[in-house]
């Protein structure tokens, strides 16, 4: 996984080259838009935008993403979700509930880190895949768990969501 960030960031660095690896092996060309939601930097959203020809913008209230990334400044509601082929929730923080919410709308790809799901219990990132596989689960929602070759946390759902008639 070899593509390397020249970024400060904490946690697993390679964990955006493998993620966008993994887009691109999965999607292919059947997505354009991407909304990397509390994206941060930008680092993933700069791979995918550069070496996949994807159109990522990061969906942060932070603003200090890297020059030359599109960066919409706030805070992400599942009613985005319309504009994009795919809402892609790499350690979302707060913004855990509302990406995974968007998988009843569009594609979403979440890899949780902390417990922004349920306040009233505590939950590691392993137990808060197991929730929103609840929540996808009585939505109709498709999904699958994939464990990335990154440094915990690295498991997560693709989802693809209920078919509308």
């Amino acid at each position: 996984m070899g593509r390397s960030t020249q970024v400060n960031c904490h946690g697993d660095e390679s964990r955006f080259a493998v993620l966008s690896e993994f887009i691109y092996g999965y999607f292919g060309n059947s997505i354009k838009y991407i909304a990397d939601v509390a994206g941060g930097q930008g680092v993933l959203s700069r791979l995918l935008n550069k070496h996949y020809n994807y159109e990522s913008e990061v969906i942060d209230p932070r603003h200090y993403t890297l020059k030359g990334v599109s960066h919409r400044e706030d805070y992400y509601t599942p009613d985005m979700a319309s504009f994009y082929d795919l809402i892609v929730g790499l350690h979302p923080d707060e913004a855990t509930r509302p990406v995974a919410e968007s998988a009843v709308y569009r594609p979403v790809i979440v890899i949780p880190c902390c417990n922004h799901w349920d306040n009233t219990r505590k939950l590691n990132s392993l137990a808060l895949v197991d929730e929103i596989a609840k929540f996808y689960d009585a939505n109709g929602v498709k999904y699958e768990r994939v464990e990335f070759s990154f440094k915990y946390p690295n498991v997560g759902l693709v989802s693809t969501p209920p078919s509308r008639k």
